[in-house]
């Protein structure tokens, strides 16, 4: 498939592919070794709830402990 790029620098996604992510309407960009990498994101709202997080995190499985090591972990130093 082809996509051309605008006089104003945009590109439309065909049909085809737009279809794969219905639900999508973000996406990240990057470019690696001249190929250009679309990466669908969905996009958390500001407003989400501290009780929304804690289910999450009970959803995961998270414990207090694995907070704290990974906390350690980011403040370790670098060697």
């Amino acid at each position: 498939m082809l996509a051309k790029k605008t006089s104003k620098n945009q590109l439309t996604l065909p049909k085809e592919i737009v279809k794969s992510f219905p639900d999508t309407e973000y996406f990240d960009i990057s470019v690696k070794d001249r190929k250009i990498i679309l990466i669908p994101v969905r996009i958390t709202p500001v407003d989400m709830t501290l009780e929304g997080i804690r289910d999450k995190i009970v959803k995961l499985n998270i414990t207090e402990k694995d907070i704290n090591d990974a906390v350690k972990w980011a403040r370790k130093k670098k060697r």
